[in-house]
């Protein structure tokens, strides 16, 4: 048998990052076992769903590389083929329909919660007549849940679980306009797409039992299942929005690459030994859903850091200079006039947590800078610093190669010269050339900016001494 897995989202928002995992994990198992992976959109929230989340959810798998076999199937399509099995129920004496009034339920429900019992449906309608049903009369249909006995499943991830028949209500399957509910479409879903392992959050334990006896009703197979835990924030605390970034999208616009998201997030509940860096082939051939933990992960900003800027360093230079150009433009950096974005990354990528940080404090290989950082000129551009500004600018003009090693024996000719320590030369020439008192190594620093840009911020620099010295 072929195993098939699928993803499953509510196009009622973004791919949030703890729907990314389920979506990872459910692909993984699809590729270590040569089988499919589905996408399918759970869009009978008709109310609440929406076209632009539907865009944000396929944006954010693609950003991750999370590519599907079949679909993106949408639920909303296949009304006819639920109707028809609402049918089939009806038919069998699986499914009644059910005509108590609001009012009624309300009541039932607020005398139970009263008793401090169980919220649930009293069967009332369960064995109408035939003379007592009028279908042209407001109703819902209700799947007929077996009575005695237990559904007892393996949780791939969480063994051997087992729910009693009494514990479980009649779920409404169809609403009264006719709609399906959402427990009855994913049930029909899955056995028309031939799910072979249900990959979801552990909010859906629930759910199981009652769709398994859906399925029994229908005489369709049952897949298996596996229940992710919950993501918790930094705080201990179920993750959310007041944890900052949850959306998948909002890594990426903060500067993380795909590769760091996806390590990050298989390790956040699945661990093979004590392997932290995972290529996408290693995560392919090893991930199971067995060693998947069964217990709530807690989400570490400092650790998702800590990988992004490893595969910042570690990738192809021109990999993540693909990357990182969206986020020059999205900045609005022009890198037409500049070394190349593999350069850049090569003397930046040890220097960032992140490709929005990069941009940063790159500006200054690619735009003019209007103003010197105020604390370091202050520290570095003093009237004592005049001279090897001076010397060191003349002795850069006279260069014929620019490059690194020619720009470095051009400042220790400098330093020799003055018989003045390095630093005396190399911070005044390094506010003067990037307008602050970081960079990468001088000699590299300045091989990649242009010659002229160089000897004309040195000139800047000067200027901004003059007023400061005739300020004093």
């Amino acid at each position: 048998m072929s195993v098939v897995t699928r993803f499953a989202p509510s196009p009622t928002g973004y791919l949030h990052i703890g729907g990314a995992r389920t979506a990872l994990y459910s692909w993984l198992y699809a590729q270590r076992m040569g089988g499919e992976f589905v996408l399918r959109i759970e869009d009978t929230d008709i109310e609440r769903s929406s076209q632009d989340a539907v865009d944000a959810i396929l944006e954010g798998m693609e950003w991750l590389g999370l590519n599907w076999d079949k679909g993106p199937y949408y639920q909303t399509k296949r009304f006819d083929r639920y109707k028809e099995l609402v049918g089939v129920l009806l038919e069998k004496g699986e499914a009644y329909r059910c005509f108590c009034s609001k009012e009624r339920l309300d009541e039932l429900r607020d005398g139970q919660e009263a008793r401090g019992e169980k919220r649930r449906y009293d069967g009332c309608c369960r064995n109408l007549s035939a003379e007592q049903i009028d279908a042209s009369q407001p109703h819902v249909i209700r799947f007929k849940n077996p009575l005695d006995g237990s559904v007892v499943f393996n949780d791939n991830i969480r063994g051997p679980i087992e729910v009693a028949n009494a514990e479980l209500d009649d779920l409404i399957v169809a609403r009264t306009d006719g709609t399906p509910t959402y427990n009855f479409c994913v049930v029909i879903d899955d056995w028309d797409m031939n799910v072979t392992h249900v990959v979801r959050g552990e909010d859906h334990i629930n759910n199981t039992p009652r769709q398994i006896n859906i399925l029994r009703a229908l005489d369709a197979p049952i897949p298996e299942y596996a229940h992710v835990s919950m993501i918790l924030g930094d705080d201990g605390k179920k993750l959310s929005k007041r944890h900052g970034a949850v959306s998948v999208m909002q890594y990426r616009d903060d500067g993380y690459l795909p590769e760091a998201v996806l390590n990050y997030l298989v390790r956040l509940g699945w661990s093979h030994g004590d392997q932290e860096v995972f290529t996408l082939d290693e995560m392919k051939s090893l991930f199971t859903l067995e060693e998947v933990s069964k217990s709530a992960s807690a989400f570490n900003t400092e650790k998702l850091n800590w990988l992004n800027q490893h595969y910042i360093k570690s990738l192809d230079a021109e990999h993540v200079a693909g990357y990182l150009q969206w986020h020059m433009d999205d900045q609005g950096v022009d890198v037409s006039n500049g070394p190349s974005l593999a350069q850049l990354i090569a003397i930046q990528g040890d220097r960032v947590k992140t490709l929005k940080e990069m941009v940063q404090i790159s500006r200054y290989f690619y735009e003019h800078f209007d103003a010197l950082d105020e604390k370091a000129a202050k520290k570095h551009l003093r009237p004592v610093a005049k001279q090897p500004l001076l010397s060191v600018k003349e002795k850069l003009a006279a260069l014929s190669d620019w490059n690194a090693e020619a720009i470095q024996s051009a400042i220790q000719a400098t330093v020799d010269e003055l018989e003045v320590g390095m630093g005396k030369v190399g911070m005044p020439l390094r506010v003067a050339a990037t307008g602050s008192g970081n960079s990468p190594g001088l000699d590299v620093t300045l091989e990649l900016i242009d010659k002229d840009t160089v000897l004309s911020r040195i000139d800047t620099a000067l200027v901004f001494i003059a007023k400061r010295e005739a300020a004093q």
